[in-house]
């Protein structure tokens, strides 16, 4: 049923320089419909709020995943461990929080963490936790629509924690029966581990027609 709440989105086609909607609720229900048709809200900060399908889209897909020699050699020697959705706001906090090169600010605001969080409580957002003993020294959070999968951000307090997260979570999804990833924005280090830009009509047929699989990603964890 329609809600008073329930964002107006834009046919991507029409949008203004891939925006589809500014501010409005951060509802989960909003956050759901908006991932489902490829959406995703980028803030620029707690009060301006693009709700964004841009032009070119960033996906990974499995069967391109290129792990180096080092990585794959550290992550059958490591003694790290990982988990899925033991520490989802401790996660979502630290990519909000960690510095990176050549940023400054998080797009992850407070109204963010909360409603991402409480997307997570009606198992629509999960964390990978990545753990030395009993410290989080990494990891990563996206958000599971529709069946099909969008990764948001990840961290990393040991060299290569966000890395291993990352195998682990495409390696999780491999066994149920996904074959990509929607990654929302292409970065150097994405790229040379094998993901790729492509056309917003190309990311919008591949989303619908995965869909139709009707995949579930985290059944033990799907409220």
């Amino acid at each position: 049923m329609k809600s008073v709440d329930d964002l107006f989105f834009l046919d991507p086609e029409d949008s203004y320089e891939g925006i589809v909607a500014i501010g409005g609720p951060l509802t989960t229900n909003n956050l759901q419909r908006a991932y489902c048709n490829g959406i995703f809200p980028w803030p620029v900060n707690e009060h301006i709020l693009p709700w964004c399908c841009p032009d070119y889209r960033a996906i990974l897909e499995f069967k391109d995943l290129h792990i180096p020699k080092r990585l794959e050699r550290l992550r059958r020697q490591t003694t790290l461990s990982f988990t899925i959705d033991r520490a989802f706001p401790e996660v979502i906090t630290h990519c909000a929080t960690i510095s990176r090169n050549g940023e400054s600010g998080t797009w992850i605001t407070e109204a963010m963490i909360k409603a991402y969080v409480e997307f997570h409580e009606e198992g629509h957002a999960h964390s990978v936790e990545v753990w030395d003993g009993n410290e989080l020294v990494g990891g990563l959070y996206g958000v599971s629509a529709c069946g099909t999968f969008a990764g948001e951000s990840m961290f990393s307090l040991r060299s290569n924690a966000s890395k291993l997260a990352l195998l682990f979570l495409v390696g999780h999804l491999q066994k149920q029966g996904l074959d990509w990833i929607d990654i929302q924005q292409l970065t150097p280090h994405m790229e040379a581990m094998g993901a790729k830009e492509i056309p917003r009509a190309e990311f919008l047929e591949k989303l619908f027609e995965t869909q139709q699989r009707k995949l579930v990603l985290f059944p033990m964890f799907t409220s």
